[in-house]
């Protein structure tokens, strides 16, 4: 199992993710550490659906964010992935305003796969929402 990349801060992850996905979206890594990753999102009428609740789609986009910023601090020099199959459930509804927190750890770091949870709360209160994902390491070519 390599060794956690330190290069991979919280730092370096807000510079990586500027004017992509998760930045337009307001994803914001918060805290990293050689077990975990905490990312943040506060709820605006960008992240929900016609009935005021947070959309699915920004569940997975604030969880599968986080989730793959754990994987890339986990990966040996030169490696990449991409997801290969990933399951959210939510069990409580948010809306504007809320402010939603992801921790992901990871549950497997194998040579060719990763699996990382992913737990979300809301309010620094209760688990809303709970992502698994499995990663497919990528060598870099000729490796």
């Amino acid at each position: 199992m390599p060794e956690p990349n330190p290069q991979v801060t919280v730092d370096s992850v807000g510079e990586r993710i500027r004017d992509s996905f998760p930045d337009d979206l307001g994803v914001e890594p918060v805290e990293v550490t050689d077990e975990y990753f905490v990312a943040r999102m506060v709820v605006d009428r960008r992240h929900l659906h016609p009935g005021g609740l947070v959309h699915g789609g920004a569940w997975v986009a604030l969880a599968d964010s986080v989730g793959a910023w754990q994987t890339f601090r986990h990966l040996p020099p030169g490696h990449d992935f991409t997801t290969v199959e990933m399951k959210l459930n939510v069990f409580g509804a948010a809306g504007a305003g809320d402010e939603l927190v992801a921790t992901a750890e990871h549950l497997h770091i194998g040579r060719s796969t990763h699996v990382v949870e992913v737990r979300v709360t809301k309010n620094g209160e209760r688990l809303v929402a709970f992502l698994l994902i499995t990663q497919f390491v990528l060598a870099p070519d000729g490796v």
